[in-house]
């Protein structure tokens, strides 16, 4: 590579972290990507997500929407009603996620046509 072409792998904020490392460290799990594209725009509750993805396991759904609640993707607001309500919405920083995905996205139906 000569000096002119651009290092994508390079760091410019600092170089002793590597900025793909760190965005995997939150989003790179095999659930989190799943969880992120099922809620989308929308306001979602548990029992919806688990419907959206019948092969996690419940401990592991909680597991992983705590996990995306504490990286700041996530937002949970639970209502104080009996029976209780607890709905989960992306961030503003959750939203950011959404064109990685949908590059996955159209990337995955040219594997599927490339198949086919």
């Amino acid at each position: 590579m000569n000096k002119k072409e651009k290092n994508i792998f390079s760091n410019t904020i600092n170089s002793n972290i590597c900025p793909v490392h760190e965005g995997l460290k939150v989003i790179g799990g095999k659930w989190s990507l799943q969880i992120i594209y099922q809620i989308g725009t929308e306001k979602r509750r548990f029992g919806e997500m688990k419907r959206l993805i019948p092969e996690i396991s419940e401990k592991m759904l909680i597991q992983e929407l705590k996990r995306l609640v504490a990286s700041n993707i996530l937002h949970r607001k639970a209502y104080k009603e009996i029976p209780p309500r607890v709905e989960y919405s992306l961030t503003e920083y959750g939203y950011k996620v959404l064109p990685i995905i949908e590059q996955i996205k159209a990337f995955g139906n040219a594997l599927i046509e490339k198949e086919s």
